[in-house]
């Protein structure tokens, strides 16, 4: 049988081209109904653990879920509370946290943890808290970072919100990325957007920490009429604006990396994807801004309309990333294929991570589930020692799709 997309040589029993990725049995030619990081999730859904880990997310994505989900509720229990010192911490590092797990969890810096938390995280961090502190407290908002005031919006804080803090922020956060993914081993496309995400959360946990280091050095509130507006923000700026600003860098850090072999550098494609980064950071500001006069200082109904308005965004921005990242290994794929395969699962026999079944030579995609062999992780893409061709002992027959005893 032959792929009418990239005319490769694909076994009868085969489901999916293990070239190019292309369906053959559904005639779904863009492959709408089977993401490719995901091929048991449409394209176009809100989920947000193979949206943002799309490597596999580890041999256990439910961890995470359950793991943000206990952190999601504990920060709540506690800023209901009033105990707002702890919910900061935990809003502010929950994300990065599971973040840094998921990244030992597929060994994403293969062997070399401390320069790439140190690149992608610590450095962003630092250089987040300080310019933080540099806008917030000596350049200064006319009212504090997290509310309205009964005066109406000034067209000063509008410039700082809209032009500097996303301009400044979003070029931050490509610094350790951009340095990551210009290094051979981590120049895949999947590597570039991860460490985006690693780069936005860290920079929004460090951001948070400085807007808001008078609730955490002001102790215990007890409860009150307030907790609402404390439970808001904290949503907001522990969980919503990490997934924002980690969405929007990775978007950019993968169109840097490119789809083919080695990375491609400060392309077009590039500048596009840090424009739309910083469109999308001054949509989230400037909005939660201006909603919080609504209601006057500090209400309930402006905190709690800001956090409506970063989750449209985020919903946006999750079907955007998957887009983005589904096309980008489809035509990767096809470019692979026109040059004879990729090098992904070549040579001796290897297994789909997902379905366990035996991967063809040169896959990008395993032909039984549709799975990219580029959202596997490293680690998990090795070979056996049986050969492959001719199906020998062990092996697996190209021509059948059967693995030989």
């Amino acid at each position: 049988m032959v792929c009418p997309r990239c005319n490769s040589d694909v076994p009868e029993v085969s489901h999916f081209c293990h070239h190019c990725g292309n369906d053959l049995r559904s005639g779904d030619a863009e492959r709408k109904k089977a993401y490719a990081a995901r091929p048991d999730e449409p394209v176009a859904s809100f989920r947000l653990v193979s949206t943002i880990m799309p490597q596999g997310s580890g041999k256990q994505p439910y961890t995470y879920k359950v793991a943000l989900g206990v952190a999601l509720l504990l920060t709540v229990l506690t800023a209901a509370l009033g105990a707002l010192p702890v919910a900061i911490m935990v809003a502010a590092f929950s994300i990065p946290i599971v973040y840094i797990l998921y990244l030992y969890d597929v060994n994403l810096w293969e062997d070399e943890p401390i320069p790439v938390v140190a690149a992608a995280f610590v450095l962003t961090g630092v250089l987040a808290a300080v310019f933080t502190w540099i806008w917030s407290d000596k350049i200064a908002l006319s009212l504090d970072t997290i509310g309205g005031n009964d005066a109406g919006p000034a067209g000063r804080d509008l410039l700082i919100l809209l032009l500097l803090v996303p301009v400044v922020s979003e070029l931050i956060r490509q610094i350790g990325p951009l340095y990551l993914a210009s290094r051979p081993r981590y120049d895949d496309l999947m590597d570039g957007f991860t460490f985006g995400v690693v780069a936005g959360v860290g920079y929004a946990c460090f951001e948070t920490l400085v807007l808001h280091w008078g609730w955490i050095s002001g102790g215990f509130a007890g409860p009150g009429s307030s907790a609402g507006t404390w439970i808001s923000i904290v949503l907001l700026h522990g969980f919503i604006k990490p997934l924002i600003y980690g969405s929007a860098t990775g978007l950019a850090g993968a169109e840097f990396s490119g789809l083919g072999e080695g990375y491609d550098g400060f392309t077009p494609r590039w500048v596009f994807g840090v424009i739309q980064a910083i469109v999308i950071n001054a949509l989230f500001q400037g909005g939660v801004y201006l909603l919080g006069f609504v209601g006057g200082h500090g209400s309930t109904v402006g905190a709690i309309l800001g956090v409506v308005w970063g989750l449209l965004l985020l919903g946006a921005l999750i079907i955007r990333v998957r887009t983005v990242l589904h096309k980008g290994l489809l035509e990767a794929a096809l470019e692979s294929a026109a040059r004879g395969g990729s090098n992904h699962a070549s040579g001796d026999l290897a297994f789909c991570s997902r379905c366990e079944m035996p991967l063809l030579p040169h896959s990008d995609f395993c032909s039984a589930c549709g799975n990219s062999v580029r959202s596997v992780p490293k680690s998990a893409r090795g070979v056996a020692a049986q050969a492959v061709a001719g199906g020998g002992a062990g092996g697996y027959d190209a021509t059948t799709g059967e693995t030989q005893a």
